[in-house]
C-alpha cells in the first residue's frame, strides 16, 4: 500500500511542492445512481494533495493498489472559484468549481475508512504502530479544501 511519505516523494519528483498531512484518496463522483452503482465496484482511486500552488491528483494503479508516477489532473489554486463539501451516506461530496468547469469528487468518510478501500489503499505500518493517512488527513484537508472559497 502507498505511504504518505511515498505520496510526497512521487508529487514532488514530477516537480510539484506537496503540504504534508493535507493528501486523501477521492474517485471522481458518479452523476447518478446507476452511476453509483457501477463505481461501487470499480477500483481508480486517486490521491488528491494539496500543494503550495496547485492541487493535483495522482492515480492509483487499480491491479497493484500502488502510486502511478504521474499526475492526472492539475488545478491551479488562481483558478478556484469555489469548493463545496457536503456529505452523501458514508462520503463527503467535493465539488470544486473552477474557471471552466466543475469537477466532482467524493472521498471516504474516516469512521468507516479502516475497513473500506480508502483505508486498505492507505493503510501501513511503522513498527508496531499502524496507520491510515487518509483517516488522519481527512478532516484537516477538507477544511483546507474549504479555505479555498473565494
Amino acid at each position: 500500500m502507498a505511504t504518505e511519505k511515498k505520496v510526497m516523494e512521487i508529487i514532488k519528483g514530477v516537480g510539484f511542492e506537496p503540504i504534508e498531512d493535507k493528501g486523501i484518496i477521492v474517485k471522481y463522483a458518479p452523476e447518478n445512481l446507476s452511476a453509483k452503482i457501477a463505481q461501487f465496484f470499480s477500483m481508480e482511486f486517486y490521491v488528491l494533495q494539496l500543494c503550495k500552488d496547485e492541487m493535483v491528483l495522482v492515480p492509483f494503479s487499480t491491479i497493484s493498489a500502488v502510486l502511478k508516477k504521474e499526475v492526472t489532473l492539475q488545478i491551479p489554486y488562481s483558478t478556484i472559484k469555489s469548493v463545496e463539501i457536503t456529505e452523501d451516506m458514508l462520503n463527503y461530496q467535493i465539488a470544486i468549481t473552477t474557471d471552466t468547469d466543475i469537477i466532482r469528487l467524493t472521498a471516504q468518510q474516516k469512521e468507516l475508512s479502516d475497513f473500506r478501500s480508502a483505508g486498505a489503499l492507505t493503510f501501513y505500518g511503522e513498527g508496531l504502530k499502524m496507520s491510515n493517512w487518509h483517516k488522519e488527513n481527512l478532516d484537516e484537508t477538507l477544511e483546507a479544501l474549504r479555505s479555498l472559497n473565494k
